[in-house]
């Protein structure tokens, strides 16, 4: 299996984890603004070793591995986002799954979630196949981009408050190398949401105050501040494709394609109708 995240740039064989320390930088990532390119940013995250928890565990994980992909290599680092550089619909997620993001190296590839999220991409004519299994699959992306807040696979699934704050940055400089395209935005979760809201305001754009709350179907203007590529964004909210909630009818994947299709209208991108 390929281990390298499909759209970045490799930045090493993953595979022998075990001469790397749990330690690192407890300090934010590095000044981004050198970085004026997504395959640059996309390659420097999956270098990134600044939470010390998140590295111990997404290299156990690794190590270990769960017993279905015993045979396989494991991705174990950072996992950047996927889709184009001039995409005008970006899709915020939470954190990479362990065993799917984490083991394969891609957003919301190789894990159930996964599987929702791309059905109903492809549903609306938005990816070139509904399915997301491993980095080398030859799913493409059509004006969409998927990333997370935090890039690490964390512990039952949930990065602490101080984890998400020192992952900032990175979201901060993917939206900024993304403002001349974007223009919808759809936030899976009250996680992401809470995420993305400063990471916005951090990256030029204003957000309203009192801060928007979460809700399933909500949606948000964000006003652009002056600049040569000043742009507003629209802001969807959309439960989590998380099993609990798929599982539970809670998140339907008609709701999920209405979703998506919104935002795609108002990223000016054309969808289809779904005829399943």
């Amino acid at each position: 299996m390929d281990s390298s995240p499909a759209g970045s740039s490799d930045p090493g064989n993953v595979g022998d984890l075990d001469g790397m320390g749990a330690s690192g930088d407890l300090d934010a990532p590095p000044d981004l603004d050198d970085l004026d390119a997504l395959a640059d940013l996309d390659a420097r995250i999956a270098g990134c070793r600044a939470c010390p928890r998140l590295v111990a565990w997404r290299e156990e994980v690794a190590r270990t591995r769960r017993a279905a992909f015993a045979d396989q290599t494991y991705w174990g680092r950072p996992v950047p986002g996927y889709g184009p550089a001039d995409a005008s619909l970006l899709i915020v997620g939470l954190a990479p799954a362990a065993h799917g993001g984490n083991r394969t190296g891609r957003m919301f590839t190789g894990d159930r979630s996964g599987d929702v999220l791309y059905a109903a991409l492809h549903d609306v004519g938005l990816a070139s196949r509904g399915t997301s299994v491993s980095a080398d699959d030859g799913l493409e992306l059509y004006g969409v981009r998927v990333t997370s807040p935090v890039h690490c696979a964390p512990p039952a699934n949930k990065p602490t408050p101080g984890e998400r704050d020192t992952c900032r940055p990175w979201l901060v400089r993917e939206l900024e190398l993304l403002r001349p395209t974007l223009r919808s935005v759809v936030v899976l979760g009250a996680f992401g949401w809470q995420a993305a809201l400063p990471a916005f305001a951090a990256a030029g754009w204003t957000v309203p105050r009192p801060r928007p709350v979460f809700a399933h179907g909500a949606r948000v203007s964000l006003g652009a501040q002056d600049g040569p590529s000043a742009r507003s964004v629209e802001l969807f909210g959309c439960f989590h494709v998380s099993q609990r909630n798929t599982f539970t009818g809670r998140l339907t994947p008609a709701m999920l394609r209405d979703v998506l299709r919104t935002a795609a209208g108002a990223a000016g991108l054309t969808t289809r109708p779904y005829d399943g």
